[in-house]
């Protein structure tokens, strides 16, 4: 029976980093969901696919091997769970302030006495860490990855030799990606590129990365931000978004956050425009059964591609991103 893993969620979506999660393990894994609730995901899956997914995921902090979950006010059980050999500490943390009632320090030592009968506490430099995530239920985990924000964050816009100040943040590029559910070795277009966030994302994830933009400026910059990360583009060109079918015939995914607002180049034309031209145009080039993230400031829909999913991720004042998530039948 394959192992147990608790994925730690992050907070900045109400269901876009479960949605991105199970997307991940169903992509490097083929493994299955066996429950979610607020903040967490609880999957099942072969140990040898941790790397491939802790690599690729963007909204988890960590992901550990399941121990159980408990009643606050019930904790008998846990003295059936048996840790590795070593030392362990405990690290508590509630989930948008849950279970505000319960004490956590009490119930930390209250687990730890159960736990050290058979292991020995160290607080400082523990051999296991075992996570306490307050939310539903007290949920406990050993944690075996965490994930890389770090390295996410050099590779912002302000980090690169050519930016733009509208641009997806790595995190959320890559989040789009992976809500596509695309594999390694998969070609992956954005046809609306920009500076290039999401063509390098996919580089970095091992797919096949093409760009293309109306601006030549934008393909410019866009390739000299890939080489600065020593990453490749399989393919690039100046396009108008009606021209990606023609240029690059069917691809796996395409990955885009098309322009809109004020700021934005669009070359006089409504940004809304732009977006109806767009969805067209994607549904000509994705392979049958390809997958489109598209990125826009409203709900759309699409009568040639079946929409999976819809996630909305509030930015600032009144805007909002929703994630669209289009299959082609």
């Amino acid at each position: 029976m394959a192992p147990e893993f608790f994925f730690e969620l992050s907070g900045e979506s109400a269901d876009m980093p479960a949605a991105e999660a199970a997307k991940c393990i169903e992509a490097e894994a083929g493994g299955s969901i066996l429950s979610q609730g607020p903040g967490y995901v609880i999957a099942s899956f072969d140990e040898k696919f941790l790397d491939s997914i802790s690599n690729r995921i963007a909204l988890t902090h960590s992901i550990g091997r399941y121990l159980g979950s408990y009643d606050p006010n019930d904790i008998k059980r846990i003295s059936d769970i048996v840790l590795p050999e070593g030392t362990f500490a405990i690290r508590a943390k509630r989930f948008g302030g849950m279970m505000k009632d319960v004490d956590s320090q009490k119930l930390i030592i209250d687990i730890g006495k159960i736990l050290s009968k058979h292991n020995d506490v160290n607080l400082k430099e523990p051999d296991v860490i075992v996570k306490m995530q307050m939310c539903d239920e007290v949920h406990l985990f050993i944690e075996e990855r965490t994930i890389d924000r770090d390295a996410l964050e050099k590779r912002k816009v302000s980090e690169r030799p050519f930016f733009s100040p509208i641009s997806l943040h790595p995190k959320f590029a890559r989040t789009l990606i992976n809500l596509t559910g695309a594999k390694v070795g998969d070609t992956l277009l954005d046809p609306f590129c920009g500076t290039g966030g999401i063509v390098i994302e996919a580089a970095e994830m091992g797919m096949k990365a093409i760009a293309s933009d109306f601006d030549e400026e934008m393909i410019l910059g866009c390739r000299e931000n890939m080489e600065f990360y020593d990453l490749e583009l399989e393919d690039f060109d100046v396009l108008d978004i009606d021209e990606i079918a023609e240029r690059f015939g069917e691809v796996d995914i395409i990955a885009t956050d098309p322009p809109y607002g004020r700021s934005t180049r669009t070359g006089g034309e409504e940004a809304m425009r732009i977006h109806s031209r767009a969805i067209t145009s994607i549904s000509k080039t994705l392979k049958s059964g390809g997958r489109a993230g598209i990125i826009l400031p409203y709900n759309i829909s699409s009568g040639d591609m079946q929409t999976e999913g819809i996630f909305e991720q509030h930015v600032h004042g009144s805007l909002s991103r929703h994630y669209h998530i289009l299959r082609k039948t």
